[in-house]
């Protein structure tokens, strides 16, 4: 009975909330989830090669990085309004936009990664024979991942939260339980749609550190150089006779 009244009394925490709504808050989750990942994965496909054009010559670094900070300064009613146009009322609307915030992040990541590559490191892939392209793929691009993922880090998180905003067009996950119990003052909707949100960033970061850890073990793995010096045993690796 005490389960019962905690709905009827719209009390902040409430078992049978979930019991009775269990259903409507995975498909919130799920379509929370779906759209941040979309949103990420694209956002990174477009922000590579932006961050390779950056790189090219200082003449592409300031056009492409103010862009993508106006992108970034656009408050996100008024984007969503310019890309309605375009996309209509549908999820393309919601990860389009998404996309275009995470690029000032992603692309700043990539570029500070591939900066972050050691001089050495290069000279020795150009003394073995790497052309430009076995380079980038083969040496710049795996040193450069911790950076990329630490990007890719902060864009998921941020991602996770702006997500919710996608509610004013019915494409929101978990942010439109948040606005419909606003609207209806309805607290046990609101405090667990918001809790759940905070999750997904929490077990987003995780996940992703995971991966970044798995993909570098370069990074904890250190090896003694002759001389007494410490270096990276992946720049080692490049550096060794073929």
């Amino acid at each position: 009975m005490d389960q019962v009244n905690c709905l009827v009394a719209n009390e902040w925490v409430c078992p049978e909330y979930f019991e009775t709504r269990s259903q409507e808050l995975i498909d919130a989750t799920v379509q929370h989830v779906w759209i941040t990942a979309a949103s990420v994965v694209i956002g990174l496909l477009v922000a590579f090669p932006l961050a390779l054009l950056a790189r090219a010559g200082k003449g592409f670094a300031g056009p492409v990085l103010g862009l993508t900070t106006a992108l970034y300064s656009i408050p996100s009613l008024a984007m969503f309004s310019l890309l309605l146009p375009v996309f209509g009322l549908s999820p393309a609307l919601v990860i389009t936009g998404l996309v275009l915030y995470s690029l000032t992040i992603l692309v700043r990541n990539v570029m500070a990664g591939l900066a972050a590559v050691p001089a050495e490191a290069r000279e020795a892939a150009r003394g073995l024979g790497y052309g430009p392209g076995r380079l980038l793929w083969e040496v710049e691009l795996p040193l450069a991942l911790p950076a990329i993922l630490a990007g890719v880090r902060i864009a998921t998180v941020s991602t996770v939260a702006l997500t919710t905003v996608g509610a004013i067009v019915d494409y929101g996950g978990l942010g439109g339980l948040i606005m419909d119990g606003l609207d209806s003052d309805f607290k046990a909707q609101v405090l667990t749609a918001s809790v759940l949100c905070v999750a997904l960033a929490i077990v987003a970061d995780l996940l992703l550190l995971l991966l970044q850890r798995l993909l570098t073990p370069w990074t904890r793995v250190r090896a003694e150089a002759p001389g007494g010096r410490i270096r990276d045993s992946r720049i080692a690796k490049v550096a060794e006779p073929a």
